[in-house]
Parts: structure tokens; sequence; C-alpha cells
């Protein structure tokens, strides 16, 4: 991997440990937990795809 993919690849991770935290607290109850997390799951395939059609 060259450095323009491990610099993006680290600020994702950080930027998951900074909102997840906050993302399980508010989420308490597992049925809104997994609606929650099922619903950005489908948005980012979403951008995936969009991305990838696009490029």
């Amino acid at each position: 991997m060259r450095l323009e993919e491990i610099v993006p690849a680290i600020a994702l991770i950080a930027v998951l440990f900074l909102v997840l935290p906050g993302f399980i607290s508010s989420n308490s109850k597992k049925k809104l937990f997994f609606k929650n997390l099922g619903i950005w799951g489908i948005i980012v395939l979403l951008v995936m795809v969009l991305t990838y059609l696009i490029f």
C-alpha cells in the first residue's frame, strides 16, 4: 500500500474511534442499535456503489 492509501485509512479509523462510543451510548437498546446500524450500512453501500459507477 502506498502512502496515499494509508493516510486516509488511518483518518477513517480515527473518526470511527471518535464516533463509535457516542453511537453505541445513544443506541442502548438492541433493536434500535441494529436498526440504525442497518440504515448506516445501506447508506454506506449506496455511496460505495455510486462512487464505483461514477469513477
